[in-house]
Order: C-alpha cells, then structure tokens, then sequence
C-alpha cells in the first residue's frame, strides 16, 4: 500500500476517512477557502468531478484558514458554502492547516513529494495535487490553475 493510502482524514461530518477508500481511483487534492478570490474554482472542480467520476476520479477538498484567514466558518458553514452556493458533492474533510508544524499529514505528504516553488511551503488556497491511482503523487498545479486548465493532465492520468 502506498504512502498516501496510509493517511486519513476526517470529513467535514466528523467521520474518519482513510485514503485507502480512494486506492484505484486518481485523487485530485484541493486546499481550498470560501472566501477567496479562487472560491468560484469550486463551481470548476464539482463539474471535472462530475464529469470524471465515472471513469475513477475523485477531488477532495480540505478547507484552510491559513491564508488570509479566508475560510473562517464552522464545517456547517464551509458545507453551506460548498453545497449551496457551488453545488459540491466531491468529499470535503474538516478544517486544516497545510503549512508549519501543525499541518496536516496529506499535506505534509505531498508537499515533501511534490516541492512546489516555496519548497515545502502551500503559497495560497486552491493549490492542487493530482495523485495516481497507485497513490504515487503526479503533479502539483499552483492556485491559478483552474480546473479547466488542469482537465487535459487529469484525462491524460486516467
């Protein structure tokens, strides 16, 4: 099993979930906020996710504040904001932090795995990281690419 399968996550419902539920599938991980200028990526990423999960990916979303403190709700908050205002149904997980001693094992993970131009630091919110069905990390896409323009990297992957 690989590195990423090992690690879990709780939902933003509480539930623990581990990365091995996602094994044979490509993962696209998100940091992401709702109240970012990026925030309308959400709309973009429900429709690849859509659009995909028939043919095995998932995007999982993992709520931030650490960025200008722009996701600064409860999980009833950020599941309002996902669901109502952009029509989320990938599965989103509880509020982390993705950088300093406190971050969250995934992203500890993919940062190490996948440096971006901070080394091991996550610039902004809506950084993305596209994992392989074998849970090997393939591409870290920074926040201005969207998810249409990630779409052909992603079905190149599947």
């Amino acid at each position: 099993m690989s590195t990423f399968h090992q690690l879990t996550a709780t939902s933003l419902s509480g539930q623990p979930i581990s990365m091995a539920d996602y094994a044979g599938k490509l993962v696209l991980v998100v940091n992401t906020a709702s109240h970012c200028g990026f925030t309308p990526q959400y709309a973009g990423l429900e429709a690849l996710y859509k659009k995909y999960t028939d043919q095995g990916l998932v995007v999982l979303g993992f709520p931030c504040n650490q960025f200008g403190k722009q996701e600064p709700g409860d999980a009833d908050e950020i599941a309002r904001t996902c669901h109502i205002n952009y029509g989320v149904s990938f599965p989103m997980f509880e509020k982390v932090e993705v950088n300093g001693t406190a971050a969250h094992p995934v992203f500890r993970y993919l940062k190490n795995e996948l440096p971006g131009v901070l080394g091991g630091r996550i610039k902004w919110n809506f950084t993305k990281f596209l994992i392989g069905r074998d849970g090997t990390p393939l591409k870290r896409f920074a926040p201005i690419y969207t998810p249409e323009k990630i779409e052909a990297t992603v079905i190149a992957a599947l």
